[in-house]
This record gives structure tokens, C-alpha cells and sequence, in this order.
């Protein structure tokens, strides 16, 4: 049995998710979050596009937010960047971040594939959004979960 979202990772492994945030941004001016829920019942793009404003992600001043959504029991998994971050890189850049995520999920993975994906997408906004002195950590680290 697949255990709940809150519990899905051990407190170690979201450490490593958490550092794998705090490494990806700090040379870039970008936010990166991870948002991880038991079920996602609608179309896991619609659902991550939901969540990507009500955790205010759509708020940074440069529009270079980045969310990895993640519906384990469903699971399904999405990531999201802002108009940003989304205008500067490739256009299936989302889509080759999914395939080296899925691979490492595939195989149970899912620290590794997070933390992949995680750098991955901090070495692109470092190279569009790089680190200026006044940048400001605009939102949390932390994982954030789903009620259902």
C-alpha cells in the first residue's frame, strides 16, 4: 500500500528534496516548489495549474516560478513554469525534464528523480534569471501537501 503524500517520503529524503531547492537556487533569482497530494481526480495539468496560483506561485516579480506537482496514489505527476521562465527556455524543455524524472520514478525512485528534475530547472533559470545581491528568497522551500 502506497502510504499518504505527508508520509510518502521519509524526514531525510525531504531534506534532500529541500536542499535540492535551496542548490537550485542559489545563483538564480527563480523559485522552485514542490507540491505533493494523494489523488488528482481532474487533468494533472489543470490541477497543477490550480495549485501553481493558490500557493501564489504565479506571484514572483519576475514570473520565473517553477512548481513539480506530484499525485502519488493517482500517481501522476506535473511541472509548471511561469510565462518567465517558460518564454526563456526550450520548448520541450518541461517535456525532457519529465522523461529523466520518470525514469528514476519508474524505477522507485522518486528522491532522486525530484532532485534530478529540481537541478535541472535551477541550472536553466540561473542561466535566464541569474542571482542579482538584492534578490530576496520570494517563496518557501518547504514541501508543500494535499488534503486529499
Amino acid at each position: 500500500m502506497i502510504p499518504s503524500a505527508k508520509n510518502f517520503f521519509t524526514k531525510e529524503q525531504k531534506n534532500k528534496i529541500k536542499q535540492a531547492i535551496i542548490n537550485a537556487e542559489l545563483d538564480t533569482s527563480g523559485e522552485i516548489r514542490v507540491h505533493i497530494e494523494n489523488y488528482c481526480k481532474e487533468d494533472v495539468l489543470d490541477r497543477t495549474s490550480f495549485l501553481f496560483k493558490k500557493i501564489k506561485m504565479n506571484k514572483t516579480e519576475l514570473r520565473n516560478g517553477v512548481l513539480f506537482y506530484l499525485a502519488i496514489k493517482s500517481r501522476k505527476f506535473a511541472i509548471i513554469g511561469d510565462e518567465g521562465i517558460n518564454a526563456a527556455v526550450p520548448e520541450n524543455f518541461w517535456d525532457e525534464i519529465k522523461k529523466q524524472m520518470s525514469a528514476h520514478f519508474k524505477e522507485g525512485n522518486f528522491t532522486e528523480g525530484l532532485s534530478v528534475g529540481i537541478e535541472t530547472t535551477g541550472q536553466q533559470l540561473k542561466k535566464h534569471f541569474p542571482y542579482h545581491s538584492d534578490d530576496i528568497n520570494e517563496l518557501s522551500n518547504e514541501i508543500s501537501f494535499g488534503n486529499n
